[in-house]
């Protein structure tokens, strides 16, 4: 992993790009077509999107859904409510709070997920360092809502 940081970092470079800019379009369809109709929008253009790539793999290793655990299945309900919080509070609070808010509380769980290893997450022990990094970042949330 450590010889391939700068091409991991760059896709997750990608990624909070891709976030920012679904924030941005996600609150211009909620004032325009609701909270509920945009998540449709983003889901079903998602879907398409899905659909094209597993076809183009011949559908991967779908087949092995059934050998996921049954909480991991949660995700695409908990990307509703990822997607309806970014779309109904970037409108309200402007991206910066929002997403600072959600950063920092995706950060505090996170960290709890990796210390105590839940729900399958490989065990990393919050040490002072992380706790220092993820209070600045809970910080921030103040500062960029003032």
């Amino acid at each position: 992993m450590a010889n391939n940081i700068i091409g991991l970092a760059a896709i997750a470079a990608i990624g909070g790009c891709a976030v920012a800019l679904q924030g941005q379009f996600m609150g211009i369809m909620s004032k325009s077509i609701g909270t509920t109709g945009g998540i449709f929008v983003n889901y079903i253009s998602g879907a398409l999107l899905a659909i094209v790539l597993l076809a183009a793999q011949q559908g991967g290793e779908l087949r092995a859904w059934t050998s996921v655990p049954w909480y991991a299945l949660s995700a695409g309900a908990l990307g509703l409510v990822i997607a309806g919080s970014i779309g109904y509070t970037a409108s309200q609070l402007g991206l910066t709070t929002a997403f600072t808010i959600i950063v920092a509380t995706q950060f505090v769980i996170s960290a709890m997920l990796d210390h105590f290893g839940w729900l399958g997450a490989a065990t990393r022990p919050l040490d002072v360092t992380r706790f220092a990094g993820i209070g600045a970042i809970v910080a921030g949330v103040w500062l960029t809502s003032k």
